[in-house]
């Protein structure tokens, strides 16, 4: 399924209420000039606690050793949500449907000409995923600043990958079971 094909659906406001500031501290970051650094936020209503974790992304081996650092984060903190904050690259909108082509031709979506710099904000809970692409833009006539749009955040029920399953089960809840979202 095209990530465009899934309709814009903003998560519960109380994943909003932390997230938002987080989002708006990464366009102050861009629209400084400056790179964003991969991280991720792991947080437990409860508590209040908010752990923030480097994600390195070197080598596929340590991408499965930030996985597994957020994972133990958030079995140690018992947390609600997983938040990601990644500066990527995606197809162009008129482009996505031949990705494989592209990737078959150019070896990496990067090193094609269809390729444009986004922010991935994705937000792990109990009750799916959301996800949101914003591209980077320039800053008024500026070749050094940027800045994103507001995002729109889509909901995925069933995701992979290895920056996926990171939150620990909940007492009383069936591995693989989310609650009901109210």
């Amino acid at each position: 399924m095209n990530f465009n094909d899934v309709p814009v659906s903003n998560p519960p406001d109380s994943y909003l209420d932390v997230i938002t500031p987080l989002i708006g501290t990464a366009r102050s970051i861009l629209e400084r000039g400056e790179s964003l650094a991969a991280i991720t936020f792991v947080g437990n209503f409860a508590t209040k606690d908010v752990q923030p974790v480097l994600m390195d992304s070197r080598s596929a081996q340590s991408k499965d050793t930030t996985a597994t650092a957020i994972r133990n984060i958030a079995h140690a903190i018992k947390a609600d949500f997983v938040f990601m904050i990644v500066e990527a690259w995606s197809l162009r909108p008129d482009k996505i449907r031949k990705a494989e082509e592209i990737l078959d031709k150019y070896g990496s979506i990067g090193a094609s000409p269809y390729a444009i710099d986004i922010v991935s904000f994705t937000l792990e809970t109990r009750y799916g995923t959301w996800v949101a692409q914003c591209p980077i833009k320039p800053l008024g006539f500026s070749k050094k600043k940027k800045t994103i749009t507001k995002p729109e955040f889509r909901l995925f029920k069933e995701i992979q990958g290895r920056f996926t399953d990171l939150l620990p089960e909940k007492e009383g809840e069936q591995p693989g079971e989310a609650s009901t979202l109210h």
